[in-house]
């Protein structure tokens, strides 16, 4: 029965660790400081729910053990082993919890300062491999492992590595590149270049996905993207300014043309979709070739992808109007 009185002792220090550990763990949960957005807060208090259970087992384990020791309940290398263990496993969920919780804050922080939209991959990746490497060096320096000599191999290493890869670190560092620099964002409407044009899906550590207007998805180097010239369309804002021609004979009366056309776009501007009312629309005579009176309607439309709906409806009721007014127009005349 001599053994009764430590394990009692034992089970009981036990007890008393984890409970505190989570009684702790439920206020600093609770805690919301003042200079931490409620985004981060939000983010972290999801990350550490899970995890923080274990570390309040760990507590307790790890002052059981040391009574237990204290007491020679088990042999001593068992207490060490179990000391080791313990260590492993906190240092291990630490680290994948900081991985996620990196992740995570990168995410939150591209919605609200970029888009509002879906952070890139590669953000994302490059915080949890940092964090990820971070901790296996501090698990193997836990476990007595010398991590000077491991870093020298690896630069030699990365050296061979890096002269193999030029391709794909190019693609890696010009990702990095595009993510600092903002050119464009998960979402923006962009023409890369003269061929590729639609929506960013993401820019990954290779490449960058583009959703074309045809709904196909366009994969392009990011090398490439960095190269190119890049339109962004969405930036400063989504509004979209164009420039409609009307070319008629030069026998017509340039103030009834000019009439017409005014009415049709006051009709029109709160009529077609897409096409803004304020900045409003507006006509302008141009210096015309000879034969023909030019004119220019002037207006804005919501989005870029707009442009094509508002652009065809305009023709057709601008080629209406000037039928129904009996405006001579030769086959040279346009409406482009």
């Amino acid at each position: 029965m001599s053994w009764l009185w430590p394990l009692g002792w034992t089970t009981t220090a036990f007890a008393a660790a984890t409970l505190g550990a989570l009684a702790l763990r439920r206020v600093l949960l609770a805690a919301r400081p003042r200079w931490a957005s409620p985004e981060a807060v939000s983010a972290t208090v999801d990350a550490l729910r899970g995890p923080s259970l274990w570390w309040c087992v760990v507590v307790g384990l790890y002052v059981a053990n040391e009574i237990a020791e204290d007491y020679a309940l088990l042999p001593q290398r068992w207490h060490r082993l179990l000391v080791v263990g313990v260590n492993i496993a906190f240092v291990l969920s630490v680290t994948v919890t900081l991985a996620s919780l990196a992740g995570s804050l990168v995410s939150r922080a591209a919605e609200q300062r970029l888009i509002g939209g879906a952070v890139t991959g590669l953000a994302q990746t490059v915080s949890r491999v940092v964090v990820l490497v971070v901790g296996i060096l501090v698990l193997l320096s836990t476990l007595g492992v010398q991590v000077t000599p491991i870093l020298t191999t690896l630069g030699i290493g990365g050296v061979a590595v890096a002269l193999a890869l030029q391709d794909t670190l190019s693609n890696l560092f010009a990702g990095i590149h595009l993510l600092a620099d903002s050119p464009l964002r998960v979402g923006d409407h962009v023409k890369v270049g003269s061929n590729v044009e639609g929506f960013v899906i993401d820019v990954g550590w290779r490449s960058t996905r583009i959703r074309a207007l045809s709904n196909d998805i366009v994969v392009v180097p990011n090398l490439v993207v960095a190269r190119e010239t890049i339109t962004n369309y969405d930036l400063p804002d989504r509004r979209g300014a164009f420039r409609l021609r009307i070319s008629v004979d030069v026998t017509a009366d340039p103030d009834a043309v000019d009439k017409a056309l005014r009415d049709e776009i006051d009709v029109a501007s709160g009529n077609i979709p897409g096409l803004l009312s304020l900045p409003a629309p507006s006509v302008t005579r141009l210096f015309g070739g000879e034969g023909s009176l030019d004119f220019a309607v002037s207006y804005h439309v919501a989005e870029m992808t707009d442009r094509f709906r508002v652009q065809h409806e305009l023709r057709r009721r601008v080629l209406e109007r000037l039928q129904r007014e009996d405006i001579a127009m030769r086959a040279s005349a346009r409406v482009a």
